[in-house]
């Protein structure tokens, strides 16, 4: 494994590290490692927004228009 050191960071990120590795229970160094691996390594979620985007266009909206069926109808009368 390699080492990183990170320098010049800023106090405000510093103690906000190291209450969010206290609320996890883990060293600093631990959370860093996680916040590292979390923003580098694990798929990015899509936004429900993005995900629309992606279906591909199939056809017409009238390809999609309802069309009544009066066969439920004709079962109850």
């Amino acid at each position: 494994m390699a080492n990183l050191i990170v320098r010049n960071i800023d106090e405000a990120i510093v103690k906000a590290l190291k209450k969010r590795a206290s609320q996890h229970g883990v060293s600093a160094e631990a959370e860093h490692r996680k916040i590292l691996e979390q923003a580098l390594l694990q798929p990015q979620r899509k936004s429900f927004a993005e995900v629309l985007r992606q279906i591909p266009n199939v056809g017409n909206d009238s390809d999609f228009e309802r069309v009544q069926d009066d066969t439920a109808s004709q079962i109850f009368n």
